[in-house]
């Protein structure tokens, strides 16, 4: 079910362990002491270790120099390619991107799991988008692939952050939608349906607002009425709801999230790369640096981002609220397909609307 996902594990009672073998007695003053571990301590440019607790200072140097660089042309660790000023750019955002996480409480199999899925050159995966509705320009070096769920409520929150992607990097993401109406949600395929057979019609867009917004109106009538209100044409819209052609379509995108692994919704993927919802921390601002950083380590300069409210002059928008509407639309473009590619693309943490567990608490 797709709200898994996003869902923070139920607490579970601390249980007290202890040896099969009893008790044991007092160490004999005569026996060595075991010798402490020594402290890794690890000072690197651009990061500043200043918040952590000793213990966390010591895991994160651990891994930063254990962990080899992202570039597979620079095979030291991270710590040396940050301290020698490799040429290999994605160093540093790593080191950055294994403090947060280590700040968070994050585990070492869930920091070894983030830092492999974002930076290893094997985790990019190539995806078909040909005939998906998208917005944005087909050449755009950002591509952000969503498979969702009309009736998913964390598709309803995620989909305003992913258009104002879209319109805060104006000209350099494309935005590429995939349905996937999970079989729990009874509204979930007619939903689909309804926005294949408005996609028809060029109104795909228009159509996936409406039925965001009213998520818990998505029976037959309202379907219809929200096509009346897009002056779809209303013989064609009922006919392509039924269609085979209609079912093939929402089949095919089904499948290929299967092949992709897809265990929830929303699915999204970055330049090839899955986002790990689970891991974000603030959803619109670590997808943000997720595309400014992709942008960088493709050699692109990302456009500023627009002023704060109250500033001098302001321009452009910053990314909507979830309860914003997204006004832009667009029809899809065929035979084009996700950058993907060997070379590791890297970028900053990303994550839905609540971390899958919260942070745990810091000693020292």
């Amino acid at each position: 079910m797709s709200f898994l996902r996003w869902m923070p594990p139920l607490l579970a009672l601390p249980l007290l362990a202890i040896g099969a073998t009893g008790c044991p007695g007092n160490p004999s003053s005569n026996e060595p002491k075991p010798a402490a571990n020594p402290e890794v301590s690890v000072s690197l440019p651009g990061v500043d270790t200043s918040s952590l607790t000793p213990r966390e200072r010591r895991e994160w140097g651990a891994q930063v120099s254990e962990l080899l660089s992202p570039c597979p042309d620079t095979p030291v660790s991270i710590a040396q390619c940050v301290k020698e000023q490799r040429p290999c750019k994605a160093c540093l955002p790593a080191a950055l991107l294994l403090l947060d996480l280590v700040k968070d409480g994050r585990s070492k199999k869930e920091r070894d799991d983030a830092f492999h899925m974002r930076f290893d050159a094997n985790k990019v995966k190539t995806l078909a988008t040909d005939g998906s509705p998208e917005m944005g320009p087909p050449d755009a070096p950002i591509t952000i692939v969503e498979w969702a769920d009309f009736e998913c409520p964390f598709c309803r929150l995620m989909a305003p952050l992913l258009e104002g992607l879209v319109k805060r990097f104006d000209g350099q993401v494309r935005l590429v939608f995939k349905f996937y109406p999970l079989s729990a949600h009874v509204h979930g395929e007619p939903a689909a349906r309804a926005a294949t057979a408005a996609l028809n019609q060029g109104k795909f867009w228009e159509m996936h607002h409406l039925l965001f917004e009213n998520q818990d109106k998505l029976e037959q009538a309202d379907l219809e009425r929200y096509a009346q209100r897009l002056k779809l044409d209303m013989v064609k819209f009922r006919a392509d709801l039924v269609s085979t052609d209609t079912k093939a379509r929402i089949d095919k995108d089904k499948l290929q999230a299967d092949g992709v692994g897809l265990e929830g919704t929303p699915l999204v993927f970055i330049n090839g790369r899955e986002v790990n919802l689970q891991l974000l921390s603030n959803p619109g601002q670590d997808l943000e640096a997720w595309v400014k950083l992709e942008l960088e380590l493709l050699g692109k300069t990302p456009r500023p981002a627009p002023p704060k409210p109250g500033d001098a002059s302001p321009s452009g928008s910053a990314i909507p609220a979830a309860s914003a509407t997204p006004a832009a639309s667009a029809t899809p473009a065929a035979g084009t397909s996700a950058p993907a590619g060997g070379a590791a693309r890297p970028a900053i943490s990303a994550a839905p609307v609540q971390p899958v567990q919260p942070a745990k608490p810091r000693t020292p």
